[in-house]
Parts: structure tokens; sequence; C-alpha cells
């Protein structure tokens, strides 16, 4: 690795230096904030050191901490928010109900208020709210921008119809906490979540048919919304309302599916597979099939609840200990 060097203005050379992280105290519209931002010291007398490019990058790290803390727009999310509608800054800016250059200053850098940001912030959760603003300020906007825009929102909008608010609180949850996830490590994390949340509390989760597919359990309204992905990570701007309007998970529900991604969230979702494979509510679905013949046979319920109480009984899933052990034992 290359050692980073610059001028010591305490030395009076050229030094190698360190970069820490330190805490510093910012006064902003008369509130007092703390930011960690990055600082870079002499690795020879300790002092710190003025290393060009990092003002500005400080100034990066504060403006997203201070938007964290406020719950303030990012301006990513703003240009989200543009390419979720298809729609341009000046008619997104008129659509929310803004000044014509409002958005074209904020993708500039400045800072929206707190009652501009929950607009926008609210339009990018919610594409029935974004319709109703395009409706209200249609003349401003025009009738290109207009039909553009209404008919992204309602695409947007349909794009959920056919899976239960109860099951994508749970799929948000999990882009939120797991940093990528494929379609079949998805649907196999939903499978142990159903599974072992039904064990446990003795009713489902969420009200989805689990059917036994060649490549394990899947629940089919999910493979249909993420079917384009195939085997690669879901990375895709349209579902980013999903994140911002699921319904919070309770916390038994929270528990139970933290538990799961903790221990065979760590696997891919090809081991997941191989697990499900050995497990008997997929074989019991799956017999009297050949092994790479289609079936849409149902792993019911039932099927799943005795199984994970069994393997409650054994292994004891309401620890991650538990499910460890019983992970190894499948692998």
């Amino acid at each position: 690795m290359r050692e980073r060097k610059d001028f010591c203005t305490e030395c009076r050379r050229e030094t190698s230096y360190t970069l820490k992280k330190i805490k510093i105290n910012q006064t902003i519209r008369e509130k007092e904030y703390t930011f960690e931002i990055t600082a870079a010291f002499c690795n020879e007398c300790g002092g710190e050191m003025g290393i060009p490019g990092l003002m500005d990058y400080n100034v990066k790290e504060m403006d997203e901490q201070y938007r964290k803390a406020e719950e303030i727009i990012t301006v990513e999310d703003i240009e989200r928010l543009m390419k979720l509608y298809n729609i341009g800054k000046a008619p997104l800016s008129l659509a929310l109900g803004f000044g014509e250059v409002t958005i074209t200053r904020y993708l500039a850098g400045q800072v929206p208020s707190k009652e501009y940001s929950d607009i926008m912030l609210h339009a990018l959760a919610s594409a029935s709210y974004m319709k109703e603003l395009l409706d209200q300020n249609r003349e401003k906007i025009g009738e290109t921008a207009y039909k553009k825009a209404y008919t992204a929102a309602t695409q947007l909008e349909n794009l959920y119809v056919a899976v239960p608010v109860e099951l994508l609180a749970v799929i948000a949850y999990i882009f939120s906490a797991l940093h990528e996830v494929t379609p079949l490590t998805l649907q196999k994390l939903l499978y142990y979540i159903q599974g072992n949340y039904a064990a446990i509390y003795d009713k489902p989760l969420f009200d989805a048919p689990c059917e036994a597919w060649v490549h394990g359990p899947v629940y089919r309204n999910v493979y249909n919304l993420f079917r384009d992905f195939k085997y690669n990570p879901i990375d895709d701007d349209r579902f980013v309302p999903l994140k911002e309007s699921a319904l919070p998970l309770t916390p038994e529900a929270k528990e139970v599916v933290d538990r799961v991604l903790d221990t065979f969230g760590m696997y891919s979702g090809k081991v997941l597979e191989s697990i499900t494979h050995k497990e008997t509510p997929w074989l019991d679905a799956r017999k009297g099939f050949l092994p790479d013949e289609t079936s849409h046979a149902e792993i019911s319920l039932d099927a799943m609840k005795a199984y994970f109480k069994n393997v409650d009984e054994k292994y004891n899933i309401r620890t991650e200990d538990g499910l460890r052990e019983y992970i190894a034992t499948m692998i």
C-alpha cells in the first residue's frame, strides 16, 4: 500500500500522515451539533495537517450527518425522485409546489427546509401522493411532463399490488439490514423467517403461499416482483419507495427476522437452497416430481410449522446459537 505523504507545517518538510476520525461541534441555525469528520495527523510530530481536498470532504461528511440528524432528504434521493417519476428538474419543482429553480438549487447542494424535505420524502415513499401533487399542479408543469410522470407513478403504484403489506414490510427490513440481497437469497430468508415465526407464535407472519420449486421454497408473487435480477443483487431505484413506505415490524417479528438474518443471512442463496433440499417441508411437497421438473406444489404452513417446532425442540430456534448449530448440521 502506497504511503500517504504531504507537507507538515510543524516539521517543515514532507512527512507521512494517518487519517483519523475526530469530533467537532458546530452551531447551525442556533442549534449545536457534534459531527464526526476525517482529519490528517503527522506520523512524526503528531500535529494536524491540512491535506488538499480534505476540507471539501469534511463539508460533505457534515452535510450527510446534518441531513440524517434532521431527517432531511439527500441529493441522491432527490435524483432518485426525478428518475422514479421520469421528470426533469423544473417540472418536478412545479409538481411539488415549489419555485421553478428550487430542485436545481437543492441538487447543487443547498439544504432544503424541513417542510420541503418532508414533501419530497413523502413523494419518494408514495406514488399515490406523487399522483395527487401532479394532479394539483398539472397546469403548471405542462401536459407532456405530466403524462410521463403520471404514467411512471402509476406503474410504480402497481408494482407491489400483488404482495401482501406484511410481506412487503419483511422484505423492506431485509433490504435495510443486508448489504446485498439476490432474489434466491431473499426467497430462502423469507421461508426461514416464516417457518421460525410460525413455530414460535403458532401463526404466520405474513399471508402468502409458499411453493416447492426446483431451487427450493419460493413465494411466487415475490419472485415475479424481482425476477429480472435473476442471480444478481436486487438494486433498482424502483424499490427505494418500498424501504420508505413499508409498515414497521412488530417487536416479535423484528426479533425473529433479526435472528434469521444474523444466522441464515450469513450464507449465500445457493447454500440456503442446499439446506432447504434436506428439509422435509420441501422434500414432501416435491414427492412425485423429477429433480428438474417444474412444480407449483404448495409447502403448507402446517408442514413448515411442524418441522420448525421439531427443530426448536432439538436446537432451540429462539436463540442464535441454536440456529447456528442447526445450520452447521445441515451444511
